[in-house]
């Protein structure tokens, strides 16, 4: 008589332990990265910054973040992703610490951009290790599922350091929530390190021959990823004001506008799995095309909003459009690149929508110096509607190229 499986067998199956690591890790990972933007409001009052100035508290960390993801990848590739994932988690959390203990705007910055040099070490080498230990048919989804790690640090994050910053100050924030991440990146090293020798010796038994890899379509796959990028850029860039447009066009107090970035972040909690589900259904390349198409209205209506409400469901359909979009671009990129070096073109891909908002942050601040937050996110949609049509006619084009 067959033995029908157990409830927890099947919640092993669906959602298999290694996966449930990396959520935690990757949660881990962004406790202390989720905090600049929410707590703009609190830094920009202390230092009487204007909007450009403002923007460069987040370039400094989301520039050198995004330019650390290029030699991680390599890295990783060539040394083994585990002491790049603990320098991503305890790296990052120990400069949060130096955030936290910062007194001028020039010891702000150079923190900041620390703990984005030494962040650059997870995305990279995390998506290869999980695509390594699940089916290629599930790899969608269970990518989409290391993303409610993040999610739930951004989303709970500014939350917890908004109601920090208002007992004990801003600063607290960064240190507070700096230790539990430190604690966890030593104990995650660990217990990686007990997975890599059981791995190991799996391997030595078996005496498995090389497969050929099928030729990379480059051109392709340089289109898609410049695509994904675009829009996480853009996107990223325009949400980095959403705070202090909150709380100079709605008035909103600075506690409710660090709230409203966890509303943002809590697509992730849902929209990373129906990415990943949609992809493995209908496809990367369609799943990515259609987010990046649609979030460019959403941007142009976000700059003349005419209500609260408007400006939060919009907020909301911006945050589908890049959690959805992650998990079916890890996927596409694990899928079509080179076996020996997919880290070093995740680095590619990661370095592009990092590096791609840290720099158009500031362009995006000094539009709303000079023309307001209308016209701003108004080229930043139109932009992102040219990038998806031109982008989505040459990936049909190169469909078949080699």
């Amino acid at each position: 008589m067959p033995v029908r499986p157990t409830v927890i067998s099947r919640l092993r199956h669906a959602v298999p332990p290694v996966v449930i690591m990396f959520v935690l890790a990757h949660c881990a990972h962004h406790l202390v990265t989720a905090l600049p933007i929410p707590l703009l409001p609190y830094i920009r009052d202390e230092f009487t910054l204007d909007y450009t100035r403002a923007a460069l508290v987040v370039s400094a960390f989301s520039v050198p973040y995004g330019i650390a993801q290029l030699p991680s990848g390599w890295l990783a590739d060539r040394f083994g992703p585990r002491r790049m994932l603990c320098i991503g988690i305890s790296g990052v959390a120990f400069a949060g610490l130096l955030v936290g203990l910062s007194t001028q705007y020039v010891l702000l910055l150079v923190a900041l951009g620390l703990m984005g040099a030494l962040g650059g070490g997870y995305h990279p080498s995390a998506p290869a290790l999980i695509s390594a230990a699940v089916e290629p048919e599930r790899r969608g989804r269970s990518l989409g599922l290391h993303m409610i790690g993040g999610s739930v640090a951004y989303f709970v994050a500014p939350l917890v350091a908004a109601g920090i910053a208002v007992a004990l100050g801003w600063r607290s924030a960064f240190i507070i929530l700096a230790i539990p991440a430190i604690i966890f990146g030593f104990v995650f090293y660990r217990v990686l390190g007990r997975r890599e020798r059981a791995a190991a010796e799996r391997v030595a038994e078996q005496d498995s021959q090389p497969v050929d890899e099928a030729p990379v379509n480059w051109p392709r796959l340089v289109t898609f990823i410049f695509l994904s990028c675009s829009t996480a850029a853009i996107v990223l860039s325009v949400f980095s004001f959403i705070p202090l447009y909150l709380v100079d066009k709605y008035h909103y107090a600075e506690p409710s506008a660090a709230a409203v970035v966890s509303l943002f972040y809590s697509t992730g909690l849902w929209a990373a799995v129906a990415g990943g589900y949609a992809a493995d259904r209908l496809g990367n390349v369609r799943v990515v095309t259609i987010l990046a198409v649609l979030s460019g209205p959403a941007l142009v209506l976000l700059g003349f909003g005419g209500s609260d409400v408007l400006v939060l469901v919009l907020l909301l359909c911006m945050g589908v459009a890049l959690y959805a979009r992650a998990p079916a671009s890890e996927s596409f990129i694990l899928s079509h690149s080179p076996s020996r070096h997919r880290s070093t073109v995740l680095g590619f891909y990661f370095f592009g929508g990092m590096e791609g908002s840290g720099v158009l942050a500031p362009v995006v601040g000094y539009l709303i110096d000079r023309f307001g937050f209308s016209t701003a996110y108004a080229v930043s949609g139109v932009t992102m509607i040219v990038i998806a049509l031109v982008c989505a006619g040459l990936l049909l084009r190169w469909r078949h190229a080699r």
